[in-house]
């Protein structure tokens, strides 16, 4: 689906130096990062991308309510909370796959969990603290806005003219639409809410913001 390259190596990536033979001193050599696509944004959702439906193939019901000593209940593949309420199943797997991104993505958590994702997902997952989160316009009624899904208005605001992916559970034709439309390079990627961020989608991520040159790409789940 993409046009894209292997990734470079390390050493591809650091600056070189040498030393001026008639000075003795450290020099450094041409840095060329002007010349390399912009690092992109990565737009998070939570819901159907780290908290998956089903359990992750458990019984949700069974995380208790916050504030309980059993509050939190850990399996191999993912931990059971209780947030606001609401259980949820999340899944270690996605955030190893996320950790991974953030080398070639800077990542936004664009939720309706707004500054949940903060209070809970470092802690839980282990995922980096202090990460940008979007807050969403709720008076423009349940799930529209003006612009279609209720979440491009906040994702185009913040993005700007910046190359971005966006990986989400439930996109529509309007997100589709704007994602053509954008002159920076967009890529749509499209999860199973019963399996999150998989192998699959972190793969397609990493190659096509790796790629040297982006295209625009929309990637069913």
């Amino acid at each position: 689906m993409c046009d894209s390259s292997p990734a470079s190596s390390l050493g591809d990536r650091l600056p070189q130096t040498g030393i001026d033979v008639d000075e003795g001193r450290p020099t450094q050599a041409h840095d060329d990062s002007s010349e390399r696509p912009p690092r992109p944004l990565l737009m998070v959702d939570i819901d159907g991308v780290i908290s998956l439906f089903g359990g992750g193939g458990g019984s949700a019901g069974a995380a208790s309510e916050p504030g309980d000593a059993s509050a939190s209940r850990t399996r191999t593949d993912g931990i059971f909370r209780a947030i606001d309420g609401i259980p949820h199943f999340l899944s270690l797997a996605a955030a190893a796959h996320l950790l991974s991104l953030a080398e070639d993505f800077d990542l936004v958590w664009a939720s309706g969990w707004e500054e949940k994702a903060e209070e809970y997902l470092p802690h839980l997952l282990g995922l980096p603290a202090g990460l940008p989160f979007l807050r969403f316009d709720r008076r423009r009624g349940a799930g529209r806005s003006i612009d279609g899904h209720w979440k491009l208005g906040a994702i185009d605001a913040y993005a700007g003219g910046r190359p971005l992916a966006w990986i989400d559970d439930a996109f529509d034709e309007s997100c589709h639409a704007w994602a053509e439309a954008r002159p920076a390079p967009t890529l749509l990627v499209e999860t199973d809410p019963s399996l999150g961020v998989t192998s699959r989608e972190s793969w397609l991520l990493a190659e096509w913001a790796r790629a040297p040159t982006r295209p625009q790409v929309d990637v069913p789940s």
